[in-house]
């Protein structure tokens, strides 16, 4: 497996290049969407966070795609501070609305999205994560309830009261214009059905292209948010997404702290099944105390889950994708987001060198090395 580190829009510079080398990456997954934009509920200097109810921002130019060009300058620039650009995670809301909604624009969107990965494939770039969801990440809090009071993200109750707003979709605004209500809520089946034919038109694209989609699971795992269905909030139901498309191209981006919200199944099993069968395109690495609606995300060395055993799942299934921190708790420092991550790579680092070089330290790893028990 290989570190990685994902990186913000905001984070596209060689400081960030050159702070990731410097914590040992060997790659970089990218934002291209600015989920910052206009948004003072939700500070550049953390992950997307917003507030309960309160989208984190605006979604980017509805008739702007992203060029070749520009995809091909940005893996140039990172290659040249020495990384690899590993993936792209998630899709403007500008350019694919009406997919999710089913709306007047889909079939032109349809196009777009088609476009970006045709773009994607040009550049060699080898993967575009995307999470399925019409409320998004949200209904979430920030508090210092982390080790040490450090600042952290959870969820303190279901998030149904309030309504998603005409022109809000995946928790961003693409039209500020949009006339005053509500969404209608659908059905769960209605909700695969427009993941189906997404897949089923985009899918043959993205093989020609070289191009793997990675599906993120539903953050946080509700059944329901915000009075609309989700799609994957128990680990099972990741097997009928790939299943819907068997494509190489039809993968995961598998978020181990996300499945370790879920209230069902089991985090080392959904791991093992699914790097068997080879369908995860990269790995979040995430650790949780508590299921959903109550949990709090935790650095990675204090939840519930045991992060040891689960790296050692990957190594033992020759799991050869990127595995990156997609978060952690802010630690009190001049730099609270490097501090993080730097703590959580440093824990990965340490964790990859052992499963790696079992015979540099003997007997006493067996139980990790064989099975992860």
């Amino acid at each position: 497996m290989k570190i990685g580190l994902g990186l913000y829009r905001h984070m596209l510079t060689r400081d960030y290049y050159d702070f990731a080398r410097q914590a040992g990456c060997t790659h970089v997954v990218v934002h291209l969407v600015d989920y910052f934009k206009q948004s003072p509920s939700n500070p550049r200097n953390n992950q997307p966070t917003g507030s309960k109810y309160e989208a984190w921002g605006v979604a980017g130019d509805p008739d702007r795609l992203w060029m070749a060009t520009e995809l091909k300058t940005l893996r140039g620039e990172i290659e040249e501070a020495g990384l690899i650009l590993a993936a792209v995670e998630n899709l403007d809301p500008a350019h694919w609305h009406d997919i999710l909604l089913d709306g007047p624009h889909r079939s032109h969107q349809i196009e777009n999205v088609k476009t970006i990965i045709r773009r994607l494939g040009e550049a060699g770039i080898p993967i575009l994560g995307y999470n399925f969801s019409l409320a998004g990440v949200c209904g979430r809090v920030t508090a210092p309830l982390g080790r040490g009071h450090a600042i952290t993200v959870g969820m303190d109750g279901p998030a149904e009261d309030v309504p998603i707003p005409n022109g809000t979709i995946w928790n961003m605004i693409y039209d500020g214009n949009a006339p005053v209500g509500t969404l209608p809520s659908i059905s769960h089946e209605e909700l695969w059905r427009r993941l189906q034919r997404f897949l089923e038109e985009v899918i043959p694209v993205a093989e020609q292209s070289g191009v793997r989609l990675a599906a993120h699971p539903d953050d946080p795992p509700m059944p329901t948010m915000r009075q609309q269905p989700r799609l994957v909030y128990q680990p099972q139901m990741y097997q009928r997404l790939i299943d819907l498309a068997p494509s190489r191209s039809n993968a995961l981006e598998l978020c181990v702290g996300t499945l370790a919200e879920m209230t069902e199944g089991n985090i080392y099993d959904a791991v093992d099944q699914y790097s068997k069968q080879g369908r995860i395109a990269y790995i979040h690495l995430r650790n949780v105390v508590g299921k959903v609606p109550h949990y709090r995300e935790t650095f990675i060395d204090e939840g519930d889950v045991d992060m040891i055993r689960i790296l050692a799942i990957l190594h033992r299934n020759h799991f050869a994708g990127v595995v990156i921190p997609d978060h952690t708790p802010q630690m009190t420092c001049a730099a609270p987001w490097h501090a993080g991550m730097a703590h959580t790579l440093g824990f990965m680092l340490a964790a990859k060198a052992v499963l790696e070089s079992p015979e540099r330290y003997g007997a006493e790893l067996a139980p990790v090395t064989h099975g992860g028990k």
